[in-house]
């Protein structure tokens, strides 16, 4: 089993650490299959990502295939947050007593109060009486510790790493919002039940450190993926094959081989494989400037974050 260590990535990154890359598009919706969720793998020595075909994906078949089927030395970028905001106000849910102190106790806490939730959905946690006040829900349902006082732009509480993410030019938004197109909150609370679900069989980091060999998790945020490709923060979604080709292009992979539209979760998940292969071996991106021990433990990072 992997430890719980903070982080003390590899000072340079061999040749050919990684011999696979998967991108992973991921859901938080309800139900057990997802047209949302989309898996693309590429492999270190050349070609395009190839998407992995479910008809559709589960959350527990994504499980399944990474504790199965996932080829060996892969990087996997999981596009979601793989934490709650804890460095703004000293912990996930400040006033809650005996809340959790860092990632793992959290990923604990919302797999076993979701136990009853199925395909790791998280319904029964941004339910909850202790933790309801601190989401933005639907039907107007505003908790009243959603900003607290550290949230001046009106998109939540944020982690260090989204500040990171704002200073490239995204527009991230708080994991605590379950509202509207930009949510992220319940995508990445089923994430963090497959994290805990995983007990270690993959290290994540940089709440693991980054072993010599073996397959790792990073967390993804794809707009960076996009932006890398030559999108804009704003434009980072893409629909079409000759656009996924584009970009695809300007990341050094072939082309996709598909025609006219593409949903943008296969798009996605094709992207983040692609530029994870060009991205893995600069050491820069392991030692992002402002992740201390203390944040590589509590709220992690965003693989690519300054």
């Amino acid at each position: 089993m992997v430890g719980s260590q903070a982080a003390k990535p590899l000072s340079a990154i061999a040749p050919g650490r990684f011999a696979h890359f998967l991108g992973i598009d991921w859901s938080g919706a309800a139900g057990s299959r997802h047209p949302g969720i989309a898996l693309a793998l590429c492999s270190a020595a050349g070609g395009t990502p190839r998407l992995v075909e479910r008809a559709p994906w589960s959350r527990e078949a994504v499980l399944d295939y990474l504790r199965h089927e996932l080829p060996a030395n892969t990087l996997i970028g999981m596009d979601l947050g793989m934490a709650l905001p804890h460095e703004d106000a000293g912990g996930y849910f400040p006033g809650l007593a005996d809340g959790p102190d860092d990632a793992r106790g959290l990923w604990r806490l919302v797999d076993e109060t979701c136990a009853n939730d199925a395909d790791l959905g998280v319904s029964a946690f941004v339910d909850d009486s202790r933790f309801a006040p601190f989401f933005r829900r639907h039907g107007g349902r505003e908790g009243a510790h959603f900003h607290l006082r550290t949230s001046e732009h009106g998109r939540g509480r944020f982690r260090v790493t989204e500040r990171a993410q704002e200073a490239l030019g995204c527009k991230p938004y708080s994991n605590f919002n379950l509202v509207g197109a930009a949510q992220v909150g319940k995508a990445s609370l089923s994430g963090m039940r497959l994290l805990h679900r995983l007990d270690g069989a993959i290290p994540v980091w940089p709440f693991d450190p980054l072993p010599a060999t073996g397959s790792v998790i990073v967390e993804i945020y794809s707009a960076i993926a996009a932006m890398a490709a030559g999108r804009s923060a704003s434009r980072s979604k893409i629909r079409t094959s000759a656009d996924l080709d584009t970009a695809l292009a300007a990341l050094d992979s072939q082309a996709s081989g598909l025609s006219g539209e593409i949903d943008d979760h296969r798009a996605d998940a094709m992207i983040i494989a692609a530029w994870l292969r060009t991205a893995a071996s600069k050491a820069r991106l392991w030692h992002p400037a402002t992740m201390t021990h203390a944040i590589a433990r509590t709220e992690g990072w965003t693989f690519g974050a300054p």
